[in-house]
């Protein structure tokens, strides 16, 4: 005989949120550094994904890692700033602001959903509680 996790929605919506929150501290971090010329190494901050992963074990979701993004640096030209180069180009960060508000609104919504879900489930089972008094 096998056992059914009742649990099941409660666990994936778990996974979900705990996943998005990851991703909300990624793309803060890129909005954050957007203008940081120099991360260390002489180079500026390099903008950071979260890569998701399938959790075989509960059928959730998962920040696998995180990894950064290697397309190449913007360049503005300002000859004044210490840290142009030989022809006033200063290297900034790779980091696209409108494109991280973007990603920060869907892993809002998605966050959001997985509350939706938790709150669905409180709900019915406290409907079948009423039922069973």
């Amino acid at each position: 005989m096998e056992i059914d996790n009742s649990f099941g929605p409660v666990d994936i919506a778990i996974s979900g949120l705990r996943a998005q929150g990851k991703q909300m501290k990624v793309i803060s971090s890129n909005v954050a550094n957007a203008r940081t010329t120099d991360a260390g190494k002489g180079e500026p901050y390099r903008r950071l994904q979260a890569e998701f992963t399938a959790d075989g074990d509960l059928g959730g979701v998962e920040v696998d890692k995180i990894i950064p993004d290697m397309s190449d640096f913007l360049r503005i030209l300002d000859p004044g700033n210490p840290k142009a180069d030989e022809n006033g180009y200063v290297a900034m960060p790779n980091v696209n602001l409108p494109v991280e508000m973007m990603n920060l609104n869907l892993a809002t919504r998605m966050y959001q959903a997985n509350i939706a879900v938790l709150k669905r489930y409180q709900q019915i089972l406290e409907t079948t509680l009423e039922l069973l008094r």
